[in-house]
């Protein structure tokens, strides 16, 4: 058995402490692949540190996360398409439309993405949508690319049923992390609708840690308690779902 965590950000200062054994801890759940979404500037040094720490382990991606999108993201994107252009990426993430903490520059999180979208035409890679509050937004970009064969994950997917196969027949799988663990979420009976073919794993550490962690600091060790709870969604085994899951990264992401 094998799995894969397609959304970590265990780059982060939260983890420069006790990085070892968060990665240690992987290797014991059979996590094989870790993969890293940027966020800006700021993070990339980290996110190359730990890739160049972990090579066989650790994947970044590259991107402007929405919620960096400031007055100066024009500099931000300029800095992410260099980096793009000189290293190896599994995806350009993360990126999107959040408009749950501010709405002021929403026109500039719609042409960054715009822009970011077209990045991965040009380097046939997949896209990893950050979408908070922000549905509606972002199929609307994504409904003009339908016809481009774009590709990606609507990570930490919170939506209904219906944005669920909106976001599958824009040719998208689903990112599914500790939230489906949450007992008033709802998102289990959503998912319950949708093929495991259609779905991926991630953990968004150190974010959103599922039950029984919840609470605290998550890590990508912690994925295995969303693949067990997939596996009572889905009455299979644990090893259905890491098989299925885990076949779903390595082809989008080629890894």
């Amino acid at each position: 058995m094998k799995l894969i965590d397609t959304h970590s950000h265990i780059y982060s200062d939260e983890f420069k402490d006790d990085i070892e054994e968060i990665i240690s801890n992987c290797k014991n759940v059979n996590i094989q692949k870790i993969l890293l979404p940027n966020i800006d500037s700021e993070s990339i040094p980290k996110m190359n540190r730990l890739v160049q720490a972990f090579p066989e382990m650790c994947v970044p991606m590259m991107g402007l996360h929405p919620t960096s999108v400031k007055e100066n993201y024009q500099e931000e994107l300029e800095n992410c398409k260099e980096w793009l252009a000189k290293n190896k990426y599994c995806a350009v993430g993360e990126i999107g439309i959040d408009l749950y903490w501010d709405k002021t520059f929403i026109k500039e999180q719609q042409i960054v993405f715009d822009t970011q979208i077209n990045w991965a035409l040009e380097k046939e890679l997949p896209i990893v949508i950050h979408a908070r509050d922000s549905f509606n937004e972002i199929f609307e970009i994504l409904e003009a690319y339908r016809s481009r064969n774009l590709k990606g994950v609507f990570h930490s997917f919170t939506g209904n049923v219906e944005q669920a196969n909106k976001a599958i027949d824009l040719g998208f799988l689903l990112g599914i992390n500790g939230i489906v663990t949450f007992k008033n979420a709802g998102l289990d009976k959503t998912i319950e609708t949708i093929s495991l073919d259609k779905l991926v794993l991630e953990t968004d550490a150190p974010y959103l840690a599922p039950v029984p962690k919840r609470g605290k600091r998550n890590e990508s060790s912690y994925l295995i308690h969303i693949a067990n709870k997939l596996a009572e969604i889905y009455q299979v085994s644990l090893s259905e779902v890491a098989k299925k899951t885990t076949a779903n990264a390595e082809k989008l992401f080629n890894i």
